[in-house]
Parts: structure tokens; sequence; C-alpha cells
């Protein structure tokens, strides 16, 4: 079934997409795009089974990256994981293909409230972030035909989820199963780009840093 989703609709309901980083990110996001852990990885020369476990395996803590050159750079935690549930609600993939389906895109979110609520979260709302605010127009005339859609927050399963995942759990725009989604809340979760998004500049609406709490300067 062809889907009735294009670009045309997202832009037009979603004018911008969201994107949290940590604070002192952006001269490497400048620098470098926004990179999925895989890209930073490979910009860090993370290799062998340090690599491994930082794409397919649950992260518990947040990981520091450093090179000479290059700076400071952050892989976030993956801490609202229930891996319980999460084996419980894979079809057709294993725990670690799910994590590298996870790590080998870059996320945003299509309303700001979800980014604020994961902001929010208990392991989070103590540290100073930032928002991207990206203009939705201009990043899919670039990477419009590389974006992959979720109905679901793919980073997030919590106990009492019964949501299936797998075995692809994103789906490009033009297969995405929109007449099914369109009347639910979210009708799409997140809007992802495999691999890298470059040139942030000339896509940014908005750097918003958020204080501590739930502040925002």
């Amino acid at each position: 079934m062809i889907s009735s989703l294009t670009t045309s609709v997202i832009e037009q309901r979603w004018p911008r997409l969201y994107h949290l980083t940590e604070i002192g990110a952006w001269p490497s996001i400048e620098r470098h795009g926004l990179l999925s852990t895989a890209s930073l990885l490979d910009v860090y020369g993370v290799v062998g089974s340090d690599r491994e476990r930082l794409l397919c395996q649950r992260r518990p803590e947040m990981r520091r990256l450093e090179r000479s050159g290059v700076g400071t750079a952050w892989v976030r935690d993956n801490k609202p994981m229930n891996e319980t549930v999460l084996r419980r609600t894979l079809v057709g993939m294993d725990v670690p293909e799910y994590y590298q389906a996870l790590n080998q895109r870059v996320f945003f979110f299509l309303d700001e409230s979800p980014l604020l609520k994961l902001r929010n979260a208990p392991p989070y709302r103590d540290r100073a972030h930032e928002m991207l605010v990206l203009d939705t127009a201009a990043l899919l005339s670039r990477y419009g035909h590389m974006v992959e859609l979720s109905p679901y927050n793919s980073g997030a399963v919590h106990p009492g989820s019964r949501i299936e995942r797998g075995p692809r759990p994103f789906l490009p725009i033009s297969e995405y199963p929109w007449e099914e989604r369109r009347g639910k809340r979210p009708p799409i979760a997140e809007l992802t780009v495999p691999g890298e998004v470059q040139d942030v500049s000339g896509l940014l609406i908005e750097r918003r840093r958020l204080q501590p709490g739930t502040g925002v300067s």
C-alpha cells in the first residue's frame, strides 16, 4: 500500500523539528554535523569491543568521548530501556539488532513537548541542556529521500509497554502507515535521518538553553 504521507504534509503540519543536545556540544555539531552514535564513534576512533558495547548494548550511563584535535562529545545513555519488556515485544530482530538500528540514526521530535518531557525525566532534569530547533522544510529538501519515521518513542521501553517493535522499527515516508496513524496521538513520534545531518547552521532556527529543573533561558 502506498502511503498518502508526503514531505509536503510533514513540513506543513510540523514546520519545526526539535533535537536535544548537551551544553557545549554546539561547536562540534557546527564542525561535524549532527551525528548518529555510530558516526560519532567513527569521528572519535572508537573501535573493537568498546565500539560493539556502545552500539549493541544498553548504555546505563552517558559516555564521554575525547580525541586530540576533535574535542569532546557525549554518547547519551539508554536508561529508559526496559530490556525485559524489549525482549518480549521485539518481532523479527534481537536486542543487539534493535540497538544497532537506534544507533545508526539522528533523531528529531516533531513537537516541543515530548522533548521537554524527556529532558525533565529524573535522570536528566538536573543538568542544563540545549534544544536545537530546525526548519523542517529545509531539512526535508536535503534528506527527505533518506528520512525514516517511527510511530513510537523508539528509545524508551517502559514496564507496561505492549507495543511490538521490529522487524522494521523505522519506515521511509513513502511506506509509513499514515492512514492508520493520522488520527493517533502522536501520528508520528520521531523523524530520523540515517547517518548524519550536515551544515546544521543552514537548517537552524533557534538554539535554546534549557536550565536545570524546568527553567528555560
